[in-house]
């Protein structure tokens, strides 16, 4: 596929290329296995010396399309489809990390993604250490040590609608010779590609705006290829050679991280994403480009009525000239913000409560990002594990309720917004 593509095109077009007399979309292959005449060729796929299929476990060719979408979307050098967004991004942690080791991240983040930094992860002794992502790089740079194996952002923080400096990071990033990750789940690579402003490496939950139809759990990693493992220090499991592979050494493969993690990571946990799934978030990216324009619209003009509202103590999106990210939002999503927000409703948090159960339209879910307007009230729900000291840091008060505009008719999103407030 040719590399200078514009996005909409890539999303129609990219991941898989039919031969003459083949599906023209990818088919569904559901095997666990594939047959070979020839002993040798197997051997060879297995010491990673040939491309190809032997077990589903490992790769998929219907998984690879969406993979082939996704890398070719995000201009990255390969990607991983996963079981699941958060499989992804502790896959892509244990990539790099493992007992002793450490990674920093915001604390702006998804509150499983925050629970598995600060819970799991440290019984595995991986240990995590959260920042305020608008603080100074100084104070971001105290937490980097000679064992700190990554960064961890997120693009658009859910649910506090953060928006990413992605300068400052990419600065610390190249000082202290450190991976930088970011989550970007609700910008997705139409709105903004990390790699431009100096990310290198990508997770996204799929089942949020890449596949639109909420229909396919499923997470990728993306390998944007920009990160030099070889003889770097801090990457001592890159630069000796793995006995599991014969004595590869990663550090010397054209693709380093991407090959690592599913040779050893996806080999070994099995969280590869199914090829039903594979196929249904491939079909769902076709349309994403023209998803996200409207996505972003809508949001724009119910930010703009909500932000007037009496009833509306606050309102985040950066699409309002007010808010506190509107600068780095139109420096790094200049096409579009996206469909989240979050606002606080005036009043107890059972006017939340009385707030959502009054919608007709939008309806309440554990979830966010498809085409169907929803809402949910996180301190009670996704966040619910955390403390009270990590709410606020989180920047998640017990009044804010998150919205994750559809692509409905804007005007009647409104109208039941309306009618819901009346009844607060």
């Amino acid at each position: 596929m040719e590399k200078n593509y514009r996005p909409d095109t890539l999303c129609v077009q990219a991941g898989y290329s039919p031969k003459s007399g083949e599906a023209r979309i990818p088919p569904i292959v559901q095997s666990t296995t594939y047959a070979y005449e020839k002993a040798q060729d197997m051997a060879d796929l297995f010491d990673l010396k040939t491309d190809g299929y032997f077990y589903s476990r490992l790769a998929n060719p219907t998984v690879a399309a969406f993979e082939g979408k996704v890398a070719a979307l995000e201009r990255g050098v390969c990607a991983i489809g996963c079981a699941s967004g958060m499989s992804a991004t502790a896959l892509m942690v244990m990539t790099v990390a493992g007992a002793g080791d450490n990674v920093v991240s915001s604390s702006a983040i998804y509150g499983g993604s925050y629970n598995l930094f600060s819970v799991t992860l440290p019984k595995l002794g991986i240990e995590c250490r959260f920042f305020d992502p608008d603080a100074p790089a100084e104070e971001i740079e105290k937490l980097i040590d000679g064992k700190t194996k990554l960064i961890f952002t997120e693009t658009i923080a859910n649910p506090s609608i953060v928006v990413l400096d992605f300068d400052k990071f990419a600065s610390i990033s190249k000082k202290y010779g450190v991976l930088f990750a970011v989550d970007n789940t609700l910008a997705t690579p139409i709105l903004c590609r990390p790699k431009d402003w100096g990310a290198n490496l990508v997770v996204h939950s799929s089942s949020k705006y890449l596949d639109g139809h909420a229909a396919a759990l499923g997470g990728v990693i993306v390998d944007l290829g920009n990160f030099d493992f070889k003889n770097n220090p801090r990457y001592p499991s890159f630069n000796q050679p793995d006995e599991s592979y014969h004595g590869l050494v990663y550090a010397d493969l054209p693709v380093a991280f991407g090959t690592k993690c599913r040779a050893q990571m996806i080999r070994d946990f099995g969280a590869i994403m199914s090829p039903q799934n594979g196929f249904l978030s491939y079909i769902g990216c076709d349309t994403l480009a023209l998803r996200m324009e409207r996505h972003s619209k809508n949001a724009a003009k119910i930010a703009e009525y909500l932000a007037h509202h009496p009833k509306i103590e606050w309102i985040k999106h950066p699409s309002l000239k007010d808010n506190k990210y509107y600068n780095l939002a139109q420096k790094y999503l200049p096409d579009g913000q996206g469909g989240m927000m979050s606002f606080g409703i005036k009043g107890s948090v059972e006017k939340c409560a009385q707030f959502m159960e009054s919608l007709k339209l939008i309806t309440q879910e554990t979830h966010v990002a498809d085409v169907r307007s929803c809402v949910l009230h996180p301190a009670s729900t996704t966040h619910r594990q955390l403390s009270e000291e990590d709410l606020k840091a989180a920047g998640v008060p017990h009044n804010l309720v998150r919205l994750s505009v559809g692509i409905e008719n804007a005007d009647d999103l409104i109208a039941d917004l309306e009618q819901a407030l009346e009844k607060v």
